[in-house]
């Protein structure tokens, strides 16, 4: 068995220490087989990126963005790929985990039998997410860095964003688990989360859909994760990024607020 564990932030006061506290234990419990379900979430969408970026890629050719810019295939794939990757791993975290702590093991009950309030819970398993969003973001960018999709400072640019990314889709996640019922209700997240990554930009430019769809596509949350990424990546930033970070700041307040609310309304009866 393997553990480990982050050493105590004693620095920390009142409500991010309660949090970070969270995180410490969620960080104590880590098995070996853990580290197994993340290097799968991982390697899937280095498969996808494989498979239809290079692959196909090299049957359709170059892509011509909104702005004019010519991209190749892989280059336009990759950033919706570890946009992808980052909602993947933040999700993970804050649905079927949260779930499973909240409703079968009752680790928070517990955990608000101390000072630790509802709002530091869902803070400290956001963080916890964050760490596993961040991970897979940080390997998929140094993966693209090697195969020349983007350079190093781009990057650097694009790991800070997928922080936003990941926080977006940790803080919905967390919110939507607090309504399930059972594990099956889970399976309209997994469709609803498998529909994201079909049609959000992810592998055509959203001026292919008709406008009525395209509309549509550029509500989704993901489709806004991905247009931040991608123009960091391919260099090509822009003011409607601003709409892109707002869009993901206003998920992450109502995220946050609505799970608070939420875990308080379930456990403290």
């Amino acid at each position: 068995m393997v553990t480990f564990v982050l050493p105590r932030l004693i620095s920390f006061e009142g409500a991010a220490r309660r949090s970070a506290s969270v995180v410490e234990r969620n960080a104590a419990t880590l098995r070996s087989a853990y580290w197994l379900v993340m290097a799968s979430g991982f390697l899937e969408p280095i498969l996808y990126l494989l498979s239809i970026g290079v692959g196909v890629g090299s049957l359709v050719g170059d892509l011509t963005l909104a702005d004019g810019r010519v991209v190749s295939y892989a280059a336009f794939v990759a950033p919706a790929m570890l946009a992808s990757s980052a909602m993947t791993g933040a999700l993970s975290e804050t649905t079927f985990n949260f779930f499973g702590k909240m409703k079968f093991m009752k680790l928070y009950d517990g955990m608000l039998a101390t000072p630790v309030r509802p709002i530091e819970i869902a803070l400290g398993e956001l963080a916890w997410a964050m760490i596993r969003g961040n991970l897979y973001a940080a390997a998929f960018l140094i993966i693209m860095v090697a195969m020349d999709l983007t350079t190093p400072l781009r990057a650097l640019a694009a790991w800070t964003a997928t922080i936003l990314v990941g926080l977006a889709f940790g803080a919905a996640g967390m919110a939507l688990s607090t309504y399930m019922r059972s594990w099956q209700d889970f399976d309209l997240v997994a469709s609803a989360q498998f529909a994201l990554f079909l049609f959000s930009g992810t592998f055509v430019p959203a001026t292919a859909y008709p406008a009525a769809l395209r509309w549509l596509v550029e509500a989704t949350p993901l489709y806004r994760a991905v247009d931040l990424v991608r123009a960091i990546t391919t260099g090509g930033l822009g003011w409607t990024q601003l709409i892109d970070i707002a869009y993901l700041l206003t998920v992450v307040a109502i995220g946050l607020s609505v799970a608070g609310r939420r875990i308080e309304k379930l456990l403290c009866k």
